[in-house]
C-alpha cells in the first residue's frame, strides 16, 4: 500500500478552521481532506469539491430494477407459464405496475446505500487510518497531501500561522484495507 507525507494541523474552532480552508486553497496547497466533528455548512464548497453523483447512479440502478421487473414478468406470464386470468391479455401491463413499482424502489435503494458505502469506504471490517483520533469528538484536522513542490517546513508555518493549533508531519496509508482493529496494538498512540 502507498505511503504518502501528509501536514496535518488542529483547530479547536471551525471559526478558524472555515477562513484556514480559504488561505490553503489560495496559496495552492493540495487540501487532503478536512475533519469535523459535526458538519459544516459550505465547507465542501470552500474545499472544492464537486456536488455527488450519487442520484444519476440511483436514476440507473432504478431503471435497472425496472427492466428486471418488465422483462422477468413478460418473460414468465407470456412465454413461459402463459396462463389466461380471467380473459386478461397476457402482456396486461397495468397488473404489472405495484411489482415493477416495488422492484424499482429496492434496486436503486439497495444499490445507492452500497455505492454510498463503497465510495465512502464504510463497513464493519474496513479499516482506515485517523490523522487524528479526536476529530471525531471535539477537534477540526486540516490535512494537506505533500507534493513534489511542497515545502513542508513553509507549510507547517503557513498552517500554524492560520490558526492551526498543533502541526505536524505524518506518514500514512492511501487506501483501505481489511482488518480489525482489535487485532492492533497501541495503534492511534504516537
Amino acid at each position: 500500500m502507498a505511503k504518502k507525507k501528509f501536514i496535518v494541523g488542529n483547530f479547536t474552532d471551525e471559526a478558524v478552521l472555515f477562513p484556514a480552508v480559504k488561505k490553503v486553497r489560495r496559496a495552492g496547497y493540495k487540501l487532503h481532506d478536512v475533519f469535523t466533528p459535526f458538519p459544516i455548512h459550505g465547507l465542501d464548497k470552500e474545499m472544492g469539491l464537486r456536488d455527488t453523483s450519487l442520484h444519476t447512479a440511483g436514476f440507473i440502478y432504478g431503471i435497472t430494477g425496472t427492466s428486471t421487473a418488465v422483462g422477468f414478468i413478460t418473460w414468465a406470464l407470456t412465454i413461459d407459464w402463459a396462463i389466461n386470468f380471467g380473459g386478461k391479455p397476457y402482456f396486461a401491463l397495468p397488473a404489472w405496475i405495484p411489482v415493477t413499482f416495488e422492484l424499482t424502489v429496492l434496486f436503486a435503494a439497495v444499490g445507492m446505500v452500497l455505492t454510498f458505502c463503497w465510495l465512502c469506504q464504510l463497513a464493519p471490517f474496513v479499516k482506515k487510518d485517523h490523522f487524528n483520533p479526536r476529530s471525531t469528538d471535539d477537534t477540526f484536522v486540516m490535512a494537506i497531501e505533500c507534493t513534489s513542490a511542497t515545502n513542508e517546513e513553509e507549510a507547517v508555518k503557513f498552517l500554524q500561522a492560520a490558526g492551526a493549533t498543533d502541526v505536524k508531519v505524518e506518514t500514512k496509508d492511501t487506501g483501505w484495507w481489511l482488518g480489525n482493529y482489535a487485532n492492533d496494538k497501541m495503534r492511534f498512540e504516537q
